[in-house]
């Protein structure tokens, strides 16, 4: 077991942070595919084709001036979906057993492939006569696989016959289990003329946020996952190809193209980055393009690249001119090298395109675009309670809002206000400009090979519209961009985020790039928050992501610190020691897990507070990071029993969201409890070497003192507590069951 753990952790790069006790590690998953898998993915009756769809895909045609393109700013994957009930060609039926002529063998008829004999047992003469079965001819298929081939086979009668010649006794049958019954499956075909779509598989995964400065909105990511998510070799340091990327077949014939021919300079094109914000591929991991060969039904190696992380995207520009090749059935594909337990060796592709016509000097991307997503309106937050934003007309929205554009022309391209919609329920609500003067940082012109990276104060700007009722609001966003001159892939102009309102507050973008988390036993993890109003919290959102190991079995306290100038202070909230939580991996539409506070406590907090945990074990509990939003100047742990606080060096946002009291605490049932601003209890002096004093605005009727490992080591109902005989350390004190823990210091 030693062994599998020590060849585990070297499939992954961890990053420290100068004082060695926190770390961001890849992911061992990808929890937003995999979170559709467990609603998306069915597998029927594994091991046999039956009740499953073989899909036959249209084939794409190309021509001088339509180039097969996609810089994966839209979905261009092959959705394959199909019903049982759509129209197409019939199912095909096919059984297991045929006899020798072909004919179906009956639904009850049983075999073994064991030879079975008839025995004959003569006492008087002490013999035994064995006689095989006389066997039968079947033809048997293998049902796990279509086209069904099947394979003459003999086959005996599944049992044994005994019969005792010179004893009056009946003649025994004993049965065996058969191993040859008949079985069937039906394969069901679904046609499929989507020409928009170019890929026929989708295991690369297409994002917005892995990759650094693309040329365009979006990239086709290569690691260890598979399409669903999840590792092709879990729990393994297995280096080998991952994830696939195929065209669909094109037509370059000369029936197709009559012109045609491996004088005309087709051209593969495309950019590749390695790393990215991902995990950097080693020296021996690769990203490969491929061809196929038609005639023979292999694939061909044309290109490849070691794993280098590079900084910025690669051309990669490269002739077709084997005459093997200019068939009705060409087909390309991308596929990498490297680890498959996890989201490892990363490499990104975008602007991928197949011309006609082109030269070894044509790589001229003429292209503008945006280069992310834009983020919330909002300043500082991603997302807040919609009762705090309306209640709060002194917030102002985002004075920093970034618009990120690149010209990936090698010409200046001319200047053009943005816009951002604010739309509610389809409709445009609010228009706010986006000044070209601003877009393009106060260039004549959008200059060529260039990004453009601006900032938009919209403080004092229009709010959202608060007339709103509901507990929960979203408003759509359209950000489109342009430029004074024609652009052949308007698509990638422009993007469509959520402002979304709901019942907590959250830094991150929704999606975790890698895993985070202190490494010390009995460590602490705190994310600064300051509401826009005083409220009550009732618990917390948590994105817990997959890792090297499950630690679905580790355990923490849910906590909430109150502010001690600018860092955790006192714990205002902490779980009783004696029902600890776990991470849990909640693949759900959200992919968090609600932590609600013990006895549906609410917690009430006036201004700034932390809100994490206390772990236990020394391992990380891998919480997700968004490397794309940087507040890990919010992000604070401790390692020495809070005594001191370290703030987290290691840029993100940590994925843990504190929820609020709103209009759902009916649904979920919240009381409003008596807590910490109305209970005064005073504990001094702290440190101390014996004699500990508990003052309290309530009757005490029981104080107990806690060890750092939960266990309870005094107890008393008077208001002193005598430690002078406990070793020296951290402790904690809890009054009354309910009000605590409080630390003090053993000295």
């Amino acid at each position: 077991m030693m062994k599998l753990i020590s060849l585990i952790s070297l499939c992954f790069i961890t990053i420290y942070s100068s004082a060695q006790f926190e770390e961001s590690i890849p992911l061992s998953g990808n929890p937003v595919l995999m979170s559709k898998s467990f609603t998306d993915i069915s597998k029927i009756n594994v091991g046999t084709f039956d009740s499953t769809f073989i899909y036959l895909l249209d084939t794409l045609t190309i021509n001088v001036g339509a180039p097969l393109f996609d810089d994966f700013s839209t979905d261009k994957f092959q959705k394959f979906d199909a019903s049982f009930s759509d129209p197409g060609p019939a199912p095909d039926k096919v059984y297991h057993l045929l006899d020798s002529f072909g004919v179906v063998v009956p639904n009850n008829a049983e075999y073994t492939e064991q030879v079975t004999f008839y025995r004959e047992i003569n006492i008087g003469l002490n013999t035994i006569t064995d006689t095989d079965f006389t066997p039968t001819e079947l033809k048997i298929g293998d049902l796990s696989s279509y086209p069904v081939t099947h394979v003459p086979t003999l086959v005996y009668p599944n049992f044994y016959i005994y019969d005792t010649l010179d004893y009056p006794n009946p003649v025994d049958t004993v049965w065996i289990t058969a191993d040859v019954v008949q079985d069937s499956a039906t394969q069901f075909f679904a046609s499929v003329n989507s020409p928009e779509s170019l890929w026929a598989d989708s295991e690369a995964f297409r994002n917005y946020t892995k990759a650094i400065n693309p040329p365009t909105l979006g990239v086709a990511t290569f690691d260890g996952l598979d399409e669903n998510g999840y590792p092709y070799e879990i729990g393994s340091a297995i280096t080998n190809y991952g994830d696939h990327l195929t065209s669909k077949a094109i037509n370059l014939s000369s029936t197709s193209v009559p012109s045609i021919s491996p004088s005309d300079s087709v051209y593969l094109s495309f950019l590749y980055q390695a790393k990215g914000y991902g995990d950097a591929p080693e020296e021996t991991d690769s990203l490969v393009v491929e061809l196929f060969d038609q005639a023979t039904d292999t694939w061909n190696r044309i290109w490849s690249v070691n794993g280098v992380p590079l900084d910025d995207f690669e051309m990669t520009h490269l002739p077709i001119t084997d005459p093997i090749y200019f068939t009705d059935g060409f087909r390309f594909r991308f596929r990498n090298y490297g680890g498959l337990s996890g989201d490892l060796d990363n490499f990104h592709i975008d602007y991928v395109q197949l011309r006609l016509n082109s030269n070894f000097q044509d790589t001229v991307i003429r292209d503008f675009a945006m280069v992310y997503p834009v983020g919330s309106l909002l300043e500082t937050y991603t997302s807040v309670p919609w009762d705090h934003y309306k209640n709060s007309p002194s917030v102002r929205m985002d004075s920093t809002f970034k618009v990120v554009v690149r010209n990936n022309d090698n010409v200046p391209l001319g200047e053009k206000d943005g816009a951002i919609e604010i739309m509610y329920n389809g409709s445009v609500e609010q228009t706010l400009i986006l000044p070209e003067s601003i877009l393009n940082n106060g260039d004549l012109n959008y200059k060529e090979w260039t990004i453009y990276t601006s900032f938009y104060d919209f403080s004092l700007g229009p709010r959202f519209d608060e007339s709103k009722t509901g507990p929960k609001e979203v408003f759509d966003i359209r950000t489109g961009v342009e430029t004074g001159d024609p652009d052949g892939h308007p698509e990638n102009d422009s993007c469509y985020t959520q402002q979304v309102f709901q019942n907590y507050y959250s830094y991150d973008d929704g999606s975790a790039e890698a895993a985070y988390g202190p490494t010390a036993a009995q460590a602490r993890l705190a994310i600064k928050y300051t509401p826009y109003e005083s409220d009550s919290l009732i618990g917390a959102r948590i994105h817990f992501v997959p890792s090297v190991t499950d630690l679905s079995d580790k355990l923490f306290l849910l906590t909430v610190w109150d502010d001690n100038g600018g860092e955790p202070g006192e714990v205002i909230y902490q779980d009783d020691l004696f029902f600890p939580r776990q991470p849990s991996y909640d693949y759900n539409a959200e992919m968090f897990t609600d932590y609600m506070f013990i006895d549906t406590q609410k917690v009430h907090v006036g201004g700034t507070f932390y809100i994490g945990w206390r772990q236990f074990d020394p391992e990380r509990l891998n919480v997700g990071l968004d490397v794309n939003t940087i507040n890990n100047d919010k992000t604070f742990y401790s390692v020495d029993g809070e005594i001191s606080w370290n703030q987290s060096n290691i840029e993100g946002s940590v994925m843990i969201h504190p929820i609020f009291s709103t209009s759902f605490d009916e649904v979920l049932g919240l009381e409003d409890q008596m807590y910490e601003d109305d209970v005064q209890i005073n504990i001094f002096p702290n440190p101390s070497s014996n004699i500990l004093n508990i003052q309290s605005n309530v009757q005490i009727e029981k104080i107990e003192l806690i060890n750092i490992q939960g266990q309870n080591i005094l107890e008393t109902n008077q208001s002193q507590l005598n430690i002078e005989g406990i070793p020296n350390g951290i402790y904690f004190v809890r009054v009354n069951d309910i009000h605590g823990p409080y630390k003090i210091i053993k000295q």
